[in-house]
């Protein structure tokens, strides 16, 4: 997948098949529209999102994101997305007209195909629709296909849907309405070794500010390493039981060792929900509860 960040000095020859959103987590719904552009014959597939979400620029600077850049790239490598178009989210861009916005896909990347939802709305303020989409489409030059919104249970699956999911630690549901699991990438960095002198070695992720998090405490997990998979358990959380003021981190035991993991990029897969963090009343406590985690996160693997 190339990946180009910026449309101002970019120019594509051959006709592109387009979508563009913020595409928050890579959902159900965005996979629907994955699917429509990376079949037309003839034409390259191109998703074309936001350097920021719109969202958090414009309305809610606390955002968290269900995924972060890293997070995104890794999931669409594996969706056979050609070309990853990340428009810078500043003035200029907010201030293009609908019709300047289309127009910009049109001329610069030789969009000739068009998929979008049916709620999408662009251009400034907004105030670009479908309808008007429709009109551009047959003005501009390019074929347009507008779906209506993925449903599970009667209900819309959205970003904001799958956000609340994560926040009361349902990731197992959340996973099940993105399509994937929910996941958290990083390098593993030096803890503090507690792990090592307990038995029970972990590797230690800091998370991106920007990242949005479960609730804190204990899920089954598997992690991606060097194009790899290990089984683990994960600790979201700041560690009460050794001391009062650690930061944020996600630790994970991974159950079959495989030695020096320092400075590596892992992924971390959720899988569910063991328990919530706690502190107990002495290490010794916290061992053998680690310890019982591990045995239930065996017997999950073990079904498969």
């Amino acid at each position: 997948m190339e990946i180009i960040k910026g449309i101002d000095n970019y120019l594509h020859k051959f006709p592109t098949a387009v979508t563009v959103g913020k595409f928050d987590g890579i959902h159900l719904g965005h996979e629907a529209l994955v699917s429509l552009i990376t079949t037309r014959p003839g034409m390259k597939s191109v998703m074309v999102t936001f350097s920021a979400s719109p969202r958090k620029v414009l309305f809610d600077h606390d955002l968290k994101n269900i995924i972060t850049e890293e997070e995104r790239n890794f999931i669409l490598e594996k969706k056979g997305i050609d070309i990853l178009l990340v428009l810078t989210f500043d003035k200029t861009l907010i201030k293009l007209s609908p019709e300047d916005f289309i127009g910009l896909l049109v001329n610069r990347i030789n969009m000739r195909y068009l998929a979008v939802g049916s709620d999408f709305t662009f251009g400034y303020q907004g105030k670009g629709n479908t309808d008007l989409l429709l009109q551009l489409s047959a003005r501009m030059d390019f074929d347009l296909k507008v779906i209506e919104k993925i449903k599970d249970e009667g209900r819309d699956i959205s970003s904001s849907r799958i956000r609340d999911l994560i926040k009361k630690g349902d990731v197992a549901q959340a996973g099940r309405l993105l399509g994937h699991p929910f996941l958290i990438a990083g390098s593993v960095v030096h803890g503090r070794h507690l792990g090592t002198g307990m038995g029970i070695p972990t590797i230690n992720i800091i998370p991106p500010e920007n990242k949005l998090l479960p609730p804190f405490g204990v899920y089954i997990t598997t992690v991606e390493i060097r194009g790899r998979i290990y089984h683990g358990i994960t600790n979201v959380g700041n560690n009460p039981t050794i001391s009062d003021d650690n930061p944020v981190t996600v630790e994970t035991n991974i159950l079959d060792p495989i030695g020096d993991l320092y400075e590596e990029r892992a992924t971390v897969i959720f899988h569910r929900f063991i328990r919530p963090e706690k502190k107990f009343a002495s290490i010794e406590e916290l061992t053998e509860e680690i310890k019982r985690n591990i045995r239930e996160a065996r017997e999950f693997f073990n079904r498969g």
